[in-house]
């Protein structure tokens, strides 16, 4: 019985000591089976989600973009899902990789998710923070009820087995699935042995997992900053002042004294060398696009004015050789040529400018806005060093600007870049058409100088045949110039009212004579600080450029507005003396000028003459027919009487007349003045001019 007992107590101290082993063994085994369960769960989900991103890719959108929906913003609603799906696939199969080396397998999978840190953020970023919008888009598809039904029938006829009935089931997932991983990585490593090499990896894993998050977190919360201030609401001058308070009149008036101390040297400005380069470039990109696109609109304008002479179309005298060959070629340009050539110009070139410009309005409002919230920044930092502490609003106001600043240092550089990009696109659109559009021409005019007798002329003797045609034609000007002189006295400009010689005189008074220059057409103002005027209105130059150094906009004075005008819209004007010492009349600076209305009057002693002085008569130079009750017919050499040079509207291109006792308007460039015959005097023998149609 004794030995018996004894023998007994080892077996019932056996279990005692050996229950913490098995206890810890079973601990191990159940740790290491969730950690395989764990890992698994990763590569599943991950295929699952591949897939499901795959079928919103290549089965709804594509079957969204089958039905041609104009209503339907694809982009907006997508965003850079292909990225999204492009990273995630090869980070499937980096996975699947994984699992045939499973020794190594969880040393693997960490550098996995460190090897696709960048890639992740830059693309799941860009997703998450263009999520609330195409979330937006969805609702507002919903109140529509036929774009509603379509997608509806999309979805039951792409994807049935999944029972969605709108699109945000397939947006959310990758937002989803990048906060999923940092949860998948930690329940791996609760499951991971403090001892396990593998350990310290892991960590880092879920350290870059939420930098991840956090990252693109704060990416959201800089571009909603963004977004609140770059919209430039179109608000009225009565909204405008409604919106002023005496909070906002002093935080503008404190920005505005803090500018003007920067500007004089008072206080030291925020030095920020990245961001002022990155300012300066693109100040100079806008500035650029702007340009050429109000160049490109003077040079469609003008075109259009082109096409509408059409010299094919008038009678010539001349029934055959070159001339005729020529009217056949404009009219082949004017018809085909050179509409089609205005068209892809707007096309391909206009448009896009006009798109570029529209993109870069954003930000340049946003700079405006950064400006603002430093100013802002500068004066609650020197309170913060006065009194060491903010209030939470100024808080909110100090960390408004670091992420507008933050945002802007980080995407100026690749907006810059993709603008250029554009406009360098669209300058090689330009430069092509300018290309096919002279190679047509040339193609055209080469088809009508074949026709002609001197096209197979050697060169020697068709260069001496041009010479011989240039000598003999300039002889013919000539003295077709001589009898014109002899016949048509030198014309001057009608007076001045009373009203604009006083504004004259008082610009002569302000700036001198030599200062005076000619408006040469309308011009309109397109930004700030350009004057609006009129053709033919005289202003003082004040400034050869603008505050930039544009030399090509001028600072003039407009007798009583100042403001900026285009140089080329500009000529010079001469005071001309009169007998009469306290008149003056303004005349032109060019020939061409001062012809510019053939029937205007011979200078005499006084700017206040009479239209029509007694040694000189206004007549038709061609025949016209009245078109309407207010026109009144002439016949070609008819006298007449020019009651006023203008029209109701002051268009100089109509004229008052009165012709054997009937009023009413004809073309100026109709008439034409002759002096009076005279006892002696016989007209010169050339016939009236051929009536024009």
């Amino acid at each position: 019985m004794a030995s018996s007992s004894t023998e007994e107590l080892p077996a019932q101290e056996t279990p005692e000591a050996e229950c913490p082993i098995y206890e810890e063994m079973i601990y191990l085994d159940k740790a290491d089976q969730n950690q395989r369960l764990a890992v698994e769960e990763l590569i599943k989900t991950e295929a699952s989600y591949v897939h499901t991103i795959e079928l919103c890719v290549f089965d709804i959108r594509v079957h969204l973009q089958q039905k041609q929906l104009p209503e339907l913003d694809l982009e907006g609603l997508f965003s850079n899902i292909d990225d999204v799906l492009h990273v995630s696939k090869r980070f499937l199969k980096g996975l699947e990789a994984t699992v045939s080396q499973e020794p190594q397998q969880l040393l693997l999978i960490s550098a996995l998710f460190q090897e696709f840190k960048e890639e992740m953020e830059s693309v799941y970023k860009v997703y998450c923070a263009s999520y609330e919008q195409a979330l937006l888009l969805v609702e507002s598809y919903k109140k529509d009820p036929r774009l509603q039904q379509e997608i509806v029938e999309t979805l039951n006829a792409t994807v049935p087995h999944t029972g969605a009935s709108d699109l945000s089931f397939f947006l959310v997932m990758p937002v989803q699935r990048v906060t999923k991983y940092l949860l998948l990585v930690r329940k791996i490593l609760e499951n991971t042995s403090t001892n396990d090499k593998a350990y310290s990896a892991l960590q880092s894993a879920a350290g870059a997992m939420l930098e991840i998050n956090a990252n693109i977190n704060e990416y959201k919360r800089r571009k909603e900053v963004a977004t609140k201030y770059n919209k430039a609401e179109p608000l009225t001058l009565r909204e405008r002042l409604a919106r002023l308070n005496k909070h906002s009149i002093a935080k503008k008036t404190a920005r505005l004294s803090r500018l003007f101390m920067h500007e004089a040297g008072i206080m030291p400005k925020t030095e920020d060398k990245e961001f002022d380069h990155l300012e300066e470039k693109f100040q100079s990109l806008a500035s650029g696009v702007t340009e050429l696109k109000e160049n490109v609109a003077s040079y469609l304008s003008n075109l259009q004015v082109f096409l509408l002479s059409k010299p094919h179309e008038c009678e010539l005298e001349i029934q055959e050789g070159a001339a005729q060959q020529y009217r056949h070629l404009a009219g082949t340009l004017h018809r085909t040529i050179f509409p089609e050539f205005r068209r892809r110009l707007e096309q391909l070139v206009y448009q896009p400018l006009c798109s570029l410009s529209d993109t870069l309005k954003g930000p340049q409002h946003l700079i405006r806005k950064r400006l603002d919230k430093l100013l802002d920044y500068e004066e609650i930092q020197e309170k913060r060093s006065e009194t060491g502490s903010v209030t939470y609003d100024e808080e909110a106001a100090m960390n408004t600007y670091l992420a507008i600043n933050t945002l802007l240092v980080a995407e100026l550089p690749t907006f810059n870049q993709v603008a250029i990009q554009w406009l360098g696109q669209i300058l090689r659109s330009l430069v092509a058409l300018q290309r096919d559009l002279a190679e047509q021409v040339l193609q055209e005019a080469q088809k009508e100088l074949a026709q002609l007798r001197h096209s197979h002329v050697p060169l020697p003797t068709f260069w001496k045949m041009v010479k011989d045609t240039l000598s003999q034609s300039g002889a013919q000007l000539r003295s077709f110039c001589q009898k014109f002189e002899t016949v048509m006295p030198s014309p001057v400009v009608q007076p001045l009212s009373p009203a604009e010689e006083r504004r004259v005189l008082s610009l002569v008074n302000k700036h001198g004579p030599d200062k005076l220059y000619q408006v040469t057409s309308n011009v309109s103002g397109s930004k700030d600080l350009d004057l609006t005027l009129q053709r033919g209105q005289i202003v003082a130059l004040l400034h050869g450029m603008d505050t930039k150094g544009n030399a090509n906009r001028w600072l003039v004075d407009a007798g009583g507005p100042r403001g900026y005008v285009l140089a080329g819209k500009l000529q010079p004007y001469h005071l001309v003396q009169n007998q009469t010492p306290s008149m003056q009349t303004l005349a032109p600076d060019t020939v061409a000028d001062r012809r510019r209305h053939s029937y205007t009057l011979p200078e005499m002693p006084s700017p206040h003459v009479h239209i029509t002085p007694p040694s000189f008569q206004v007549v038709a130079g061609y025949a016209f027919t009245a078109r309407s009750s207010q026109e009144v017919s002439l016949q070609a050499g008819q006298p007449l009487t020019v009651l006023e040079p203008h029209d109701k509207k002051g268009s100089p291109e109509w004229s008052l007349v009165e012709a054997n006792g009937q009023r009413g308007y004809v073309p100026s460039s109709y008439l034409m003045m002759v002096p009076t015959q005279e006892p002696g005097w016989v007209l010169p023998a050339w016939s009236l001019p051929t009536q024009q149609t």
